[in-house]
């Protein structure tokens, strides 16, 4: 008679083989196994026979594609699953109404998952007996973030408990829902006539425990509760000598409270846990999520604190003083906790300017942000100068200075992980996403390429969301696939979504949503229910910053921080805003500097909008002169082009509202002239190569852009020369002067991808793209002698990369120029050179052979831009004839320093008073 393991083996040959068991449960037996497809080792769970009789196979099959498409970091993942029969005379028709009772095939229903290395929660519990009270809050953590992820997409597990959580390098997987799901589907009614539960009696939830049909998400918050109370004292809430003790007690009982057994274990944790375990189940956490938030800060916890406690245990008349007394030491300690928390003033609001030393500056502001603040408002992370370029720098607010965290170097968007142990950022001037350890270690790399300036957030539910080009994508913080969580909308001109942030329940992800042609003012606040995916529109503002615990704090153009209340179960704003803080520093594409910690604190750079107009020159060896150019009151500049022969210069000059006019200056002195008058958006001049002319895009509302002409001098008002669809960003005239190089924003409806387009009047009825391609393509620059484009080329394997074409035949050979980041390529006034700022922002010459064909000969570092402002993927600097100097815009109102930056303790006690 061969054994179960044999007959296994054999059914399975063809694509596992079988090694040995592994352990058995109530519900599967698990087998470890090679798979040969794969060549890794896996883990194979077969049902036991009564179990599978309950659920039969095609249930089995069915069920289980749901539990496949469950994708979290937390969640061990679902490889393979089936039925395997091979022939026996023993165990025939042990799938109940799905195999005639005569069969001659034993038949297994099986689920294959990824073997783990490590050890199961109990393995460990049954070696320490009770965790350390960190461990056990992330472990908990952890399993809140898969359990409310399961929820949402509606599989409840039915059996959490130690032996169903999976520890692998510390971390936390859940197991088995595989069989929730399976059994769930086919009924409590079937599976007690088998004598069989889901679920195991120390774990188990009243209702579950009383065969209740209907089992929701509370249950699962149930059992973790009872786990988390375990990992915390070492023992389950309920035990007993039977499981009918048990559930006795788990119907009847009320548990007694952690501090008393351990008094160690923050009040916060104790009411967390407790709420989780209160019999009924509207009394219990309405998610994982509530629980997961409570056991780490509380907020949501205010309702369940010690109060709740001492009412429980009072309710429960003491039958003996033996069985009394620890119940009313555990009172009167909560309620003394709760009593002096309580009675003590609030803590008054501090403001305090943070000195930040020479050699530890904050960089300046462009268009990604800059600052993170740890959860618990101890830590600050910002870029500042390092040996390499701008790299992050760490500052324990304990202590007078910060430390460099290595390997960030032109790192950007720093922000914290939940539990303040690692660090998120976007390394290569933005390019990739990494996660870092901040007790050290080698940095991560999530996505390699194709992100943006927009930032990042880390949520409760293992998953990143991050600014990328088509929109606010995720990915799990160990690595993986990433999807779009926020798509752009290309029917709406959606062109950016930026500034994420995401509320503590894990429903709302508000971030700002930019469309073609939209100046500052128009920018909007947004957030998508990550459950139904429904995008809903907030309220005009830059970025924005949920403030437990119910406030939407957010930044408009004029630098004001706004506070709205703002309901994050409905993801709405629910009455007026005010103003609290004034003089926040704002950047490029409304990025601002504004970061609420879970404790209430606020962190922000302070700053003010420019209003002189300021020019520079620097040299080869960077050193800088500044332009004397006089004040105008016109606001600041956001663009410029310097003439053919170098002596004007024309600028993009946008105003306190947000509207932009092209104006031209004299470099050698002069007032200014202004040549368009008509406001709105007006982007980007460009000169014709007589220098006779300026060349300008205006976008109207409707997203539909007219390319323009006017004298350079102003002698006459600008004139029509095209209409287009679709938003152009920049225009340039060709070296014949009957045809234009164009540049779309991305998502318009010729080209998707923002190709290089040229279109000649009366030629062409449409903009044609010289060389489509799947990623994007910016800022074109054609050589003097008109034979050879550069440009920059972004893409999410590539990054951001200076190419070389031939012009105008530009399929038949490409010039990779750049290798580690670059972008906004310039042709020096001779033909031989080229330049482009790398991805740490350092202005690198490439000395280069044009003929016969396209060669490098050479490239060298000339001096750090990083202090000069850059426009997206638009060139914020000129080459000057002789190509010995640059023109370059400084940044606009804040000084080397980057700014004040202002912290505010206990700011939200000012936000509950504006709302009393």
């Amino acid at each position: 008679m061969s054994t179960t393991l044999d007959r296994l083996a054999t059914a399975l040959a063809d694509r596992y083989r079988i090694e040995r068991e592994l352990g058995a449960g109530g519900m599967a037996t698990v087998y470890l196994a090679q798979d040969l497809k794969h060549d890794r080792k896996v883990a194979i769970k077969v049902l036991r026979p009564e179990l599978a009789a309950v659920i039969g196979a095609e249930r089995f099959l069915s069920e289980i594609k749901t539990t496949a498409n469950l994708q979290h970091p937390h969640i061990l993942p679902l490889f393979d699953s089936g039925v395997a029969r091979v022939g026996s005379q023993e165990f025939g028709g042990v799938l109940g109404d799905s195999t005639p009772p005569d069969s001659q095939l034993h038949s297994f229903l099986y689920y294959v998952m990824p073997y783990v290395e490590g050890e199961s929660l109990r393995d460990r519990l049954t070696r320490e007996k009770q965790l350390p009270i960190a461990d056990a809050v992330r472990v908990a953590v952890e399993v809140a973030g898969a359990l409310d992820y399961a929820h949402r997409h509606s599989v409840i597990h039915r059996d959490i408990k130690p032996e169903n959580i999976l520890l692998h390098d510390g971390r936390a997987l859940v197991a088995d829902f595989g069989i929730a799901l399976a059994v769930s589907s086919a009924g409590s009614t079937r599976m007690t006539e088998t004598g069989m539960s889901l679920g195991t009696p120390h774990y188990m939830s009243p209702e579950q425990a009383m065969g209740e049909r209907e089992i929701t998400a509370r249950s699962d918050v149930y059992a973790l509760g009872c786990v988390t109370y375990e990992m915390l004292c070492g023992e389950p809430p309920f035990g007993g000598p039977t499981a009918q003790a048990v559930f006795a007690k788990v119907l009847t009982e009320t548990p007694r409270p952690l501090i008393p057994k351990r008094h160690t274990i923050p009040p916060h944790v104790d009411a967390a846990v407790l709420t989780a375990l209160e019999k009924l189940p509207a009394d219990r956490f309405a998610t994982a999520a509530e629980f997961a938030t409570a056991l780490q800060d509380g907020t949501m916890a205010g309702r369940h604190d010690g109060k709740t406690v001492a009412r429980r245990a009072a309710a429960s008349p003491p039958r003996r003083l033996a069985a009394w007394l620890p119940w009313a030491v555990a009172v009167l300690t909560i309620a003394a906790s709760v009593w002096s928390r309580w009675s003590r003033p609030a803590l008054p609001v501090t403001r305090l300017a943070l000195a930040l030393p020479e050699d530890q500056r904050l960089a300046p502001l462009n268009t990604g942000l800059r600052l993170a603040i740890s959860h618990d408002g101890r830590r600050i992370v910002y870029p500042g100068p390092g040996e390499g370029g701008i790299q992050l720098w760490l500052r324990d607010l304990s202590q007078l200075t910060a430390t460099p965290i290595p390997g960030t170097t032109g790192a950007s968007s720093p922000f914290f992980s939940p539990d303040d142990s690692r660090l998120g950022y976007f390394g290569r001037n933005g390019f990739e996403l990494r996660v870092q350890s901040l007790d050290g270690g080698v940095p991560l790399t999530l996505v390699p390429s194709g992100n943006t300036s927009g930032g990042g957030v880390w949520g409760s539910d293992g998953y990143i969301y991050f600014d990328t080009i088509d929109g606010l994508s995720r990915i799990p913080e160990s690595g993986g696939t990433r999807t779009v969580a926020a798509p752009l909308d290309s029917a709406k001109q959606d062109v950016g979504h930026a500034y994420p942030d995401i509320t503590p329940n894990g429903r709302g992800l508000i971030y700002r949503l930019r469309r073609a042609g939209e100046d500052p003012r128009s920018y909007r606040l947004v957030v998508t229910d990550l459950r139904t995916g429904v995008q809903k529109e907030l309220i005009q503002g830059l970025v924005g910053r949920y403030v437990a615990p119910g406030f939407l704090a957010y930044v408009t153009l004029a630098g004001d921080l706004l506070v709205a209340p703002f309901d994050q179960d409905k993801l709405e704003i629910t009455g007026r805003s005010v103003p609290l803080v004034q003089g926040i520093a704002t950047g490029g594409l409304g990025a601002a500097d504004v970061v609420v910690a879970r404790t209430g604190d606020l962190l922000y750079v302070a700053g003010k909008v420019q209003s002189a107009l300021t020019l520079a020159t620097v040299d080869r060896g960077g050193r800088t002169t500044q332009l004397d150019l006089g004040t105008t009151g016109n606001g600041v500049p956001s663009a410029l082009a310097l003439a053919p022969d170098g002596r004007r210069v024309a600028l993009t000059m946008v105003d306190n509202r947000g509207s932009q006019d092209i104006w031209v200056k004299a470099l050698a002195g002069g007032p200014v002239a202004r040549l368009t008058f008509a406001g709105g958006i007006n982007i980007r001049p460009a000169w014709s190569r007589d220098g006779r002319w300026i060349f300008y895009s205006r976008q109207d509302s409707t997203a539909i852009s007219t390319l323009y002409k006017v004298p350079a001098d102003g002698s006459a008002l600008p004139t029509p020369i095209g209409k287009f669809d679709q938003v152009m960003v920049e225009v340039l005239q060709t070296p014949d002067g009957r045809g234009f190089l164009l540049r779309p924003v991305p998502g318009a409806a010729v080209s998707l991808n923002s190709d290089i387009l040229l279109w000649r009047p009366g030629v062409d009825s449409a903009p044609i793209a010289l060389f489509p391609t799947p990623d994007q393509e910016t800022g074109p620059a054609l050589s003097p002698d008109g034979r050879w484009l550069a440009y920059t080329s972004s893409g999410l394997q590539s990054g951001a990369q200076v190419y070389v074409r031939p012009f105008p035949n530009a399929t038949l050979g490409q010039w990779q120029v750049s290798f580690e980041g670059g972008s906004e390529p310039r042709w020096g006034h001779s033909g031989h050179e080229l330049f482009y700022r790398d991805a740490i922002g350092d202005m690198i010459a490439v000395e280069v052979r044009t003929s016969p064909t396209f060669a490098i000969v050479s490239r060298r570092s000339l001096f750090s831009t990083r202090a000069y402002f850059r426009l997206g993927n638009h060139f914020g600097y000129e080459v000057a004839p002789g190509d010995e100097r640059f023109v370059v815009l400084p940044f606009g109102g804040l000084d080397e320093r980057g700014g004040d930056l202002i912290l505010v303790q206990h700011w939200t006690q000012d936000v509950k008073r504006a709302f009393r």
